[in-house]
């Protein structure tokens, strides 16, 4: 992997005097728009553009102001949380390019699970130590808006105090539509069932071209950014996502961050930002559409992080890593190019492995906990709003979480290697 070795990076890069010996020595111009970042001005949509084409000591020096605003914005913690992912169906009709995850109905690898199966999956995360389960499935034809508050009832009547964090924006859209009420209605009668926050997935690439090449029938940028800032006006928290490295391009980046900066500001409601790659192995986008590339480069990815960090400071403290998209090694990376966040243990996850995705299902506490440690930050576990439930000390022996019944032994060394569960 062709990328700058991070971790190499000595821990008083944070320190202010030795960023600013390491930006002495750089091209002026870029030093110029790093200095201004640092010194509290706001990150324009070219300046970003430019900082994403960046190499060799100015990417260091990217790296190492991203990883300097990080540590101003959020201190040395680095956090994850357990969660579980559950895709309650990938039956879906809307034909998105990129997507290996859909089923037709009638083929014999669709599903559907029942409310029941929901919840005994909930359940299970829930006895596991798991304090969120994320939820999303494809637009089935058979299903009702009101299946969507059905699940909602079904996990909350049997954990109630588990968090849902569910439904995207197109999925908030297609039931709606089923119900014949506004997504204004139709987000407060979740909310009032149960849901407790929003990913902002289906975002893809907010510009209307690129939307136009990726999906088929999907949302329009002007439909996503009023659903989110719909469910921000009644309360409800979200992420915010991006997928990038297929026909896009750095305008398009800067563009797109530059809209989820905008809409923070009118409602202050996304509680992270999270870079997906694209995923390419088994994406129809890829397989039958020319000049489509695998996914982002190395030092894309590090570029994304870093300037994500840089762009959106002051207005969202957490950039988070996906170790699903990213493999574990390599996400720990990003905890020193400008994240703050692992994301989940996950359990489950269907999408990416769809679509071609190399990376395993589930990586538990204690990997979590060993990552964050060898990269010299200090793990937290969190709730879904980014609470802190536990702190350990970084290199710590065994420490034991009582989470409702379940007891969940978390143990992390920094001389193991990384595993992964399988």
């Amino acid at each position: 992997m062709n990328a700058p070795s991070i971790l190499s990076l000595n821990h008083s890069v944070s320190d202010q005097h030795k960023l600013t010996a390491q930006l002495d020595d750089i091209d002026m111009s870029i030093r110029n728009i790093l200095t201004s970042v640092i010194a509290g001005a706001e990150l324009s949509e070219p300046d970003a553009v430019t900082l994403f084409g960046v190499t060799g000591a100015e990417l260091d020096a990217l790296i190492s102001t991203a990883d300097f605003i990080r540590n101003k914005a959020v201190g040395n913690q680095a956090s994850f949380v357990i969660t579980r992912n559950i895709n309650f169906t990938n039956v879906c009709y809307m034909g998105c390019k990129f997507c290996g995850f859909a089923k037709r109905k009638e083929e014999s690898t669709a599903e559907l699970l029942s409310f029941e199966q929901v919840a005994d999956r909930a359940e299970e995360a829930w006895n596991r130590g798991a304090t969120e389960v994320c939820i999303q499935g494809g637009l089935h034809p058979d299903i009702d808006g009101s299946h969507y508050r059905e699940i909602l009832k079904a996990i909350k009547k049997r954990i109630p105090g588990m968090h849902i964090h569910a439904f995207s924006p197109f999925e908030i859209w297609f039931g709606a539509l089923k119900s014949k009420v506004s997504v204004a209605e139709f987000i407060q009668d979740l909310m009032d069932h149960g849901l407790g926050s929003m990913p902002g997935t289906a975002a893809e690439i907010l510009d209307v071209e690129i939307r136009q090449q990726l999906t088929r029938d999907k949302l329009t940028t002007e439909q996503w950014i009023d659903i989110i800032t719909t469910a921000h006006q009644l309360g409800l928290p979200t992420t915010a996502t991006i997928m990038y490295g297929h026909i896009d391009g750095p305008e398009h980046w800067a563009s797109h961050i530059g809209k989820i900066r905008a809409i923070q500001k009118q409602t202050g409601g996304f509680t992270e930002f999270v870079p997906l790659g694209f995923v390419h192995y088994e994406s129809p986008l890829y397989m039958n559409i020319p000049n489509v590339r695998p996914g982002p480069t190395p030092e894309e990815n590090i570029r994304m992080h870093a300037v994500a960090r840089l762009m959106l400071n002051g207005w969202i403290d957490n950039i988070q890593a996906s170790w699903v998209k990213l493999g574990p090694e390599y996400a720990q990376q990003m905890l020193r190019a400008g994240a703050n966040d692992l994301g989940g243990t996950l359990m489950n996850e269907s999408i990416s492995r769809a679509a071609g995705g190399k990376n395993e299902q589930e990586i538990v506490p204690e990997d979590m906990i060993r990552m964050i440690s060898a990269a010299g930050r200090d793990p937290v576990r969190r709730n879904t709003l980014y609470g802190v439930i536990e702190q350990y000390e970084r290199n710590s022996g065994n420490r034991t979480l009582t989470h409702s019944d379940a007891t969940v032994q978390l143990i992390a060394s920094s001389a193991d290697v990384v595993r992964v569960a399988s």
